[in-house]
């Protein structure tokens, strides 16, 4: 069974997009990156070279250094389905990559985007 389309889009090309969306509500490129290192475990020289090599997402989220164990604390509704929802491994891990970019751009604090179990 074929993968979605989106499995195939390189980081390289979502992740400015990101950037984008957060520089218009106030935030920053590092702040994107810390997001995105949290759930991945990419620092920062990894988020760089993912976007030099064009790597597709699959393949991102593939040789992620290590997934955030509270990932699945991220909740909510991205793209009109419920993350907690998304059966598809990779599908939840990208619209957890999307949960947390947003929730940046809405002005939701670190500590609380950065989550840790209760």
């Amino acid at each position: 069974m074929a993968g979605h389309r989106i499995f195939g889009t390189s980081f390289a090309s979502i992740h400015p997009l990101y950037v984008t969306k957060a520089e218009k509500k106030g935030r920053t490129r590092g702040e994107v990156d810390e997001v995105i290192g949290w759930l991945t475990g990419y620092d920062p020289e990894g988020i760089a070279e993912a976007i030099a090599d064009e790597r597709d997402l699959e393949t991102f989220f593939a040789d992620a250094p290590a997934l955030n164990p509270h990932a699945a604390l991220i909740t909510g509704v991205i793209c009109g389905h419920r993350v907690e929802e998304i059966e598809d491994p990779l599908m939840q891990q990208i619209r957890w990559m999307d949960k947390l970019v947003d929730e940046l751009a809405r002005g939701r604090a670190m500590d609380k985007i950065l989550r840790q179990p209760a």
